[in-house]
């Protein structure tokens, strides 16, 4: 059996943590947003506004339009 290498025998002694806990995300969380990315934004918000979450006496939730006569965003 050929010799491993330190990322190789870090790779097998996680191998299990890493398929529960997934891969680490490298990028970075303190970056300015982009004009894109606030168009999006909007848009998003924009969506998610016409919907309002209606809860069931059993706890559980649902989505109706708020006003089902408008159609522009659906």
């Amino acid at each position: 059996m050929a010799k491993e290498n330190g990322a190789q025998r870090f790779m097998r002694a996680t191998g299990k943590l890493r398929m529960i806990f997934g891969p680490a995300n490298r990028s970075s969380l303190g970056h300015e947003m982009t004009e894109q990315n606030r168009r999006l934004l909007a848009m998003r918000e924009a969506e998610t506004a016409q919907w309002e979450t209606m809860h069931r006496p059993d706890g559980s939730t649902y989505v109706v339009p708020r006003n089902p006569e408008d159609k522009s965003l659906r």
